[in-house]
């Protein structure tokens, strides 16, 4: 179906990693926004390039043509025009809908999550970008997935190549979304559909392909600001001298062991007018888990400077930068590696069973767990007038509920409850 039911330790796995993402953004200093799932079609169309067959399309009784949003960011940019907004920090966490050819084991579906951080302002450049960068390196860091590497490019580098390379600007997007492939298929098919499918000059291809198999640090964006064409190049240039300031901030935080300047990260989305960046799992060890190299990224985004004035009537800009966890795809690796470890999750929050020996005892149950519940405590009692009390433990054992309290009739004639640890069966009359 492209879309699924969770399980109770599915849903509390997803809420595990959903938590720690927003404890990330809230770090940052970011507030909550929310978007209406449906858009007027007109606000999505023409915004992601090859992907807009993927949009769910709708209509209302009226005839006025909708759609299920695709992501997060376009309704963002609209919600800052409609409103507005100059600059804002923001995190919104939230389902988006794709007509898309489901593939489950690579977290792939029709309806998912994404979580965003986005920072729209005016403000010194590279700064917000740098931001960014390190919020993807903080989450992929605390979920623990393994080793990682976040892939960092510059559009206006990747039209630079285009440019010097004869691409035509009318062909500039359209070559973007081919060479995005270079992370799934070889240069060779790269190649072919440049030439083959885009019209591209065989020549013009051979060009590209010396610039977008190159990937480095430093030392690389040093060497192509001294290429006697790139550096002819205005926007190329431009691109150039902001990732050598990223970089030096992303030096100053400590993190650029896990960053890669790729020129083959194309990001095939319209919008994106600057730095563009990708996380990527690298193959895993573990031979449990050896099938999901293929996940493929789990984390993306960029700089969308010109998003904001598409929906200003006046054409008003707010510059833009932000990036979406693929919380879908690091729930299929977590959920793979849990089933492989054997390990067992808790479904629910419960602090303590309120548990009875004998029968008769259901009110001094009901009257216990009230006032736990009315303290914030998180409580439970199974539905039953005269439960066994070896089935009650049983069920903290299952449910990993570590107390219970115990209330038989001594308890109550001496105004205590006995409150026992399940798991090293030590008790305590208090």
């Amino acid at each position: 179906q492209g879309t699924r039911d969770h399980s109770p330790a599915q849903a509390a796995l997803r809420e595990r990693l959903l938590g720690a993402v927003v404890s990330c953004f809230k770090r940052h200093g970011a507030a909550a926004i929310d978007t209406p799932v449906l858009e007027l079609r007109e606000t999505l169309m023409g915004k992601y390039g090859e992907d807009t067959k993927l949009i769910y399309e709708l209509q209302d009784q009226g005839g006025e043509l909708l759609a299920l949003r695709y992501d997060l960011t376009v309704p963002f940019a609209r919600y800052l025009a409609m409103n507005k907004v100059n600059n804002m920090k923001r995190y919104h966490i939230a389902k988006v809908y794709r007509r898309d050819n489901p593939a489950t084991t690579r977290g792939r579906y029709r309806e998912f999550y994404q979580c965003d951080f986005d920072i729209a302002g005016q403000f010194d450049p590279m700064i917000p970008d740098a931001e960014c960068l390190k919020i993807v390196h903080e989450i992929l860091s605390d979920l623990q997935l393994g080793d990682f590497v976040i892939k960092v490019n510059d559009r206006r580098i990747l039209n630079g190549v285009f440019a010097i390379c004869g691409v035509p600007e009318s062909k500039f997007i359209t070559a973007c979304s081919t060479v995005d492939k270079l992370d799934k298929v070889p240069w060779d098919e790269v190649r072919s559909e440049m030439v083959g499918e885009k019209g591209l000059s065989p020549e013009a291809a051979d060009r590209i392909g010396e610039y977008v198999q190159l990937h480095g640090g430093l030392e690389l964006i040093e060497r192509l600001l001294q290429d006697p064409k790139l550096s002819q190049n205005k926007l190329a240039k431009e691109g150039l001298g902001d990732m050598k300031l990223l970089f030096e901030y992303l030096t100053l935080f400590g993190i650029t062991g896990k960053i890669s300047f790729d020129l083959s990260l194309a990001r095939g989305l319209d919008y994106y007018t600057g730095v563009i960046f990708e996380a990527v799992l690298l193959q895993q060890e573990n031979e449990h888990v050896e099938e999901l190299v293929g996940v493929g990224s789990v984390a993306g985004g960029g700089r969308y400077d010109g998003l904001v004035g598409m929906f200003d009537p006046k054409g008003r800009k707010v510059p833009c930068v932000g990036v979406s966890i693929g919380i879908e795809r690091i729930f299929s690796i977590l959920e793979q590696k849990l089933k492989a470890s054997g390990e067992k999750l808790r479904t629910t929050e419960t602090q303590v069973l309120v548990a009875t020996p004998q029968k008769q005892l259901l009110a001094a149950r009901l009257k216990l767990i009230s006032e736990l519940w009315d303290a914030g405590i998180k409580a439970e009692m199974l539905y039953k007038k005269d439960p066994k009390l070896l089935k009650q433990l049983q069920y903290c054992e299952d449910t990993g509920i570590p107390l219970a309290a115990i209330v038989g009739e001594q308890e109550l004639a001496d105004g205590v409850v006995k409150l026992r640890d399940v798991s090293t069966r030590e008790e305590v009359r208090m």
